[in-house]
């Protein structure tokens, strides 16, 4: 049994805002919207746009997993977020590829 089903099953979750790993993807997303603020302007409704959207679907799929009737919704919705970070993270590489930022 893997790690995350593990966690689930010892302790049923339902309140998300005491979850580490949503709290981790609030402060991503507060970081990468103040990165993304220093991207070119012509990139606003391209690049910037979708690594925004991807880094608040991350926080948003942990919430709402962890509110879903069952083990097996949460743990779904958790890989759908794990998803959305490797956007992020492609989309950043992309961005360093165009010297939009060093980090």
């Amino acid at each position: 049994m893997n790690s995350v089903k593990k966690i689930i099953m010892k302790n049923k979750i339902s309140d998300y805002k005491k979850l580490d790993s949503w709290a981790k993807s609030i402060n991503f997303a507060t970081l990468i919207y103040k990165e993304t603020e220093s991207f070119p302007k012509h990139e606003l409704f391209g690049l910037v746009n979708q690594i925004r959207r991807a880094v608040v679907s991350i926080s948003s799929n942990i919430a709402e997993g962890s509110n879903r009737g069952s083990n097996k919704e949460f743990v779904r919705f958790l890989y759908i977020a794990l998803g959305s970070a490797s956007e992020v993270d492609t989309q950043l590489i992309i961005a360093k590829e165009l010297n939009y930022h060093n980090n």
